[in-house]
């Protein structure tokens, strides 16, 4: 008797169930950030200096040092640091506007591009004096020369840097952000700076938004007003270094992939572009032409603070403490002297040009 074997053949996943699956292994480590996040912006209001970025980071980082993140958060907190991060840049540009920005922000583009000039070069020379290479220099000269945790925010969508690298760059540029706060008025006064002037040196020499209203506000309205939208302004600046970063990462694949012998594909270069940027763009766009109502800008722009915390605290949960002791205090001293450079460099620049 003949005896027919049949053989099974195991069904194809279907993409819904892939799609569930991925999602399950991306819910734990997501709502973990998600949480301190939220914590996070609810603690800022109570420390509105600090910020909900610096919170998360260091909720983040307290966490991790408890309890390590484990194999199961580790996905969750990867589209958390990167993929929200991304989301946060974009929402963040519904809050910009074109007309804004050049009717008051083409007076202080002399200071602006001078100081943002002067702080990657400095980031540079100083960096390799004081031997720190790699992502952290890049990510504390962007913080200094832009704006703060959220250029950090964008670089590292860019460039993917390491966690620990991160968080020292967050940490260093929150330090002198502090130290800006508590200094700049009473160096303002020293110096007989008028309210439109001391307006500009914070708006160029203080990073996050957060602190530059702190220091601006304490030196009267007219500082506060003007030091916003020099700060605006300057935010504008991560378009040019994002999309000038992504050509310095594409040209770098280009040649590993040369060396090994491997075809550079059109496709590969599409994925190494920073699309998020692309939708930034647009979103300016759209809130200079006025498709997005003043109402839902500021909800946005709300919302974006929020999506930064969330990033800003994946990032923290994945940190490990022994990378960052393991880079020592150099990425800090060069923090404190890029800081130093920019401040004098928006004074003397003022001075140069006749806005002091």
């Amino acid at each position: 008797m003949n005896v027919r074997t049949i053989t099974r053949s195991t069904p194809p996943v279907s993409r819904s169930a892939a799609l569930g699956a991925a999602l399950r292994r991306v819910v734990p480590g997501l709502a973990l950030a998600s949480a301190l996040g939220l914590a996070a912006s609810a603690l800022a209001h109570v420390l509105p200096v600090v910020g909900a970025p610096v919170i998360a980071i260091v909720l983040g980082i307290a966490v991790a040092l408890v309890r390590p993140a484990s194999a199961t958060l580790r996905p969750g907190l990867h589209v958390a640091s990167k993929r929200v991060l991304q989301v946060s840049i974009v929402l963040l540009g519904t809050g910009l506007s074109a007309h804004e920005v050049t009717s008051t922000g083409l007076s202080s583009l002399p200071v602006l591009l001078g100081t943002l000039a002067i702080a990657l070069g400095a980031a540079w020379f100083i960096g390799r004096r004081l031997g720190v290479v790699g992502d952290v220099r890049t990510l504390i000269g962007v913080g200094t020369a832009i704006c703060g945790a959220s250029a950090i925010a964008a670089t590292d969508a860019v460039i993917d840097a390491p966690e620990q690298d991160v968080a020292y760059a967050v940490a260093t540029i929150f330090t002198f952000n502090v130290i800006a706060v508590l200094t700049f008025p009473a160096l303002g006064h020293a110096l007989h700076l008028s309210q439109r002037s001391f307006g500009l040196l914070a708006g160029t020499a203080i990073n996050d938004v957060s602190s530059v209203v702190a220091a601006a506000s304490v030196y009267g309205h007219a500082a506060s007003s003007y030091a916003i939208i020099v700060k605006l302004s300057r935010t504008l600046m991560i378009i040019p270094i994002a999309l000038a970063l992504a050509a310095w990462k594409t040209r770098q694949e280009e040649k590993r992939e040369e060396r090994a012998g491997e075809h550079v594909t059109r496709a590969r270069l599409v994925k190494i572009f920073p699309w998020f940027i692309a939708w930034f763009v647009a979103a300016v766009i759209l809130n200079s032409v006025g498709v997005i109502t003043h109402a839902l800008s500021h909800d946005l722009a709300g919302l974006a603070q929020v999506c930064i915390a969330i990033a800003l605290a994946g990032i923290g949960l994945s940190t490990r403490w022994r990378d960052i002791r393991r880079a020592g205090l150099r990425p800090l001293a060069l923090g404190a002297s890029l800081w130093v450079v920019v401040t004098i460099a928006s004074l003397g620049l003022q001075l140069a040009t006749g806005k002091a």
